[in-house]
């Protein structure tokens, strides 16, 4: 499979998952990407577009689409997985009895399981047999769909424990515009994808407040201290927190107009309610359900998140943005580095 162009199937057409098959496409890959909407798979095979999740962008002859999981996995030499993280389990399990056995299984999605804490890689574990467990890759990083699509430079991580994969899939996906890393800290690359997000509502409802940039570069300095203290709790790396899964992402998110949580925290500051605002939209933004799972995994593994927990009581407790930024500039004042 390395070095030479291979089969992959995409699972999931939204945005990212449409972004990275056609970047896969223009690699030379032979590309199968499922759809769960048959208009969608529709609009791929015959208007080579997918004007639903990413509009303006042509797919390659090389990208077809299926709203079969069977079909889309048929002879797959790697599986990357892009479904909304409350959705994976669900369409995983459904996929699982047709992943070939020696695909590589990389999973693009950041986020944390409601019911069970787990991060995407850990619920994999849950639902495949153990052959699959040792190759399961994240690839994580500072990636916004439509830059992809558009050919702009762009670098993230592969994290794997197999290291062999890791390289595997770092081959897959690299192009001249597409520079990719691997990773050994499987941990700290999937918890930094999903930490950030609930921190890019948090720098959204600054930008809706109107307030500046000492605001936003606070928020993010202290936003990466609470990243950190979890995902090196839950065995995470340092290093990997100020790379390109922890501090490149957390960046792009908390400053990128592209971002969908960033603009969920935006209309927040502007005093939309979340019911208006998730109704809106078809697009998933990932922070909203993840400032609640990131919350609990923070509760039970003892470590401090006032950033997060203010997000969570805006949108989980109907709290106004300018009243919980009140309390945490007045919290009782401590060494910055304890």
């Amino acid at each position: 499979m390395t070095n030479q162009t291979c089969k992959v199937s995409v699972i999931g057409a939204g945005s990212w998952g449409s972004a990275l098959a056609k970047h896969l496409a223009g690699v030379g890959h032979e590309v199968r990407l499922w759809a769960l909407e048959p208009e969608v798979a529709q609009a791929i095979n015959q208007e080579n577009s997918n004007p639903v999740f990413l509009p303006g962008f042509t797919f390659p002859d090389n990208v077809t689409a299926f709203n079969d999981l069977a079909t889309a996995l048929q002879g797959a030499q790697a599986v990357v997985m892009v479904v909304p993280s409350h959705f994976f389990r669900q369409v995983l399990s459904q996929a699982a009895p047709h992943l070939p056995t020696e695909a590589a299984f990389v999973s693009c999605t950041k986020g944390i399981e409601a019911d069970t804490g787990f991060t995407m890689c850990e619920v994999a574990e849950d639902v495949l047999p153990k052959d699959f467990h040792r190759s399961l890759c994240c690839l994580s990083g500072p990636s916004f769909a439509k830059e992809v699509a558009a050919g702009a430079p762009t670098a993230v991580t592969v994290a794997s424990r197999s290291a062999r994969k890791a390289q595997m899939v770092q081959k897959v996906f690299a192009a001249p515009m597409f520079r990719v890393y691997t990773s050994p800290d499987l941990v700290g690359v999937e918890l930094g994808g999903a930490i950030k997000n609930p921190l890019a509502i948090a720098a959204g409802m600054v930008s809706g407040l109107g307030l500046g940039h000492n605001t936003l570069a606070a928020l993010i300095t202290r936003g990466l201290a609470e990243m950190t203290r979890l995902s090196q709790a839950k065995g995470g790396q340092l290093a990997t927190l100020s790379g390109l899964a922890g501090l490149g992402d957390l960046v792009l998110t908390c400053t990128g107009d592209l971002s969908r949580n960033r603009t969920v925290g935006s209309r927040l500051g502007r005093g939309e309610t979340i019911e208006a605002i998730t109704s809106s939209t078809k697009m998933v933004a990932e922070g909203v359900i993840n400032t609640k799972t990131v919350r609990a995994l923070a509760g039970e593994s003892g470590v401090e998140m006032p950033l997060t927990q203010a997000v969570y009581q805006v949108i989980y407790e109907g709290r106004k943005p300018l009243e919980v930024l009140r309390e945490l500039m007045t919290r009782e004042l401590k060494a910055e580095h304890d």
